[in-house]
């Protein structure tokens, strides 16, 4: 694997985190918002992904190792986003004006500690990207060096 393949995967790693970090906020943004365009409470948004690259490790290493020439591109891009379907949280709450007539309101079905959890995860992710890019830089750049 060339510099450029790290790079380039370290690219597909940093553009999925961007787009994460966005759904998780916006998610956290509605985790009190009880009407939608819908008519129901908002309902999180999950984001799945998929690689790239369809092989598994043992024929990416075979493939490295018998043909170093070999272009293929790795990394991770977004297979779709989704709503999450668990059920609406219900609080008793007889004074809002969206409350059933027993007097509870649903809820979106946003966890609010689960999603900063992911947001931090999400966040040491594009951290690891940013450092894989400079240190992919700095070799690049000593190799340059070398060559003067």
């Amino acid at each position: 694997m060339n510099l450029f393949h790290s790079m380039n995967i370290s690219t597909t790693g940093l553009t999925v985190n961007r787009l994460q970090m966005n759904i998780i906020s916006t998610n956290l943004a509605n985790a009190n918002t009880t009407r939608t365009e819908t008519g129901e409470p908002y309902r999180r948004q999950l984001l799945h992904l998929r690689t790239k690259a369809v092989e598994d490790f043992q024929s990416v290493l075979d493939g490295q190792v018998r043909d170093k020439n070999k272009d293929i591109f790795y990394g991770v891009n977004v297979d779709y986003i989704d709503k999450d379907q668990s059920p609406f949280r219900k609080v008793y709450n007889p004074g809002h004006p969206h409350a059933d007539k027993q007097g509870f309101v649903s809820m979106p079905n946003v966890n609010t500690m689960l999603e900063m959890a992911n947001l931090v995860i999400a966040k040491r992710s594009y951290d690891a990207n940013v450092a894989v890019m400079k240190t992919a830089k700095e070799m690049a750049l000593k190799a340059l060096e070398i060559g003067k």
